[in-house]
């Protein structure tokens, strides 16, 4: 009597690992950030007598407490002393940005108040920063 014997094929899969591996790339180049390097040429630029230098002003902040006091870049000011800040820049020909840090308990004419200074000094861009 003559019995089969049949053989075990040992051979592995390649579908499913490919897929895992697939999935894995896939994963990796979506969570990864991006960086852009700028790639700049290094240039000497001749100067002129007549160049403009392009000063971009710094914005101001200015932060009202609870209690009705106002920093003007981190340093304690009252109103009138204020306006006279506000006086003494000089805004005109520039693009001057200003946020008002106010804290929520503060009376909302304080802060209007403090807008209508920096208008009357010639900033038009007013920004009121929130959480």
């Amino acid at each position: 009597m003559h019995f089969k014997r049949e053989e075990d094929n040992f051979a592995m899969e390649m579908t499913p690992l490919i897929d895992v591996v697939f999935l894995l790339i896939i994963f990796f180049m979506v969570s990864t950030v991006f960086v852009d390097f700028s790639r700049r040429m290094e240039i000497n630029l001749p100067s002129s007598k007549s160049s403009i230098i392009d000063e971009k002003p710094k914005t101001l902040e200015i932060e009202m407490s609870k209690d009705k006091k106002i920093f003007l870049a981190g340093k304690p000011i009252t109103v009138l002393g204020l306006e006279q800040a506000l006086r003494k820049l000089d805004v005109k020909g520039r693009k001057q940005t200003a946020i008002i840090k106010a804290d929520k308990l503060l009376p909302y004419g304080e802060v209007i108040q403090v807008m209508g200074l920096l208008q009357k000094a010639g900033i038009p861009d007013i920004s009121v920063a929130v959480k």
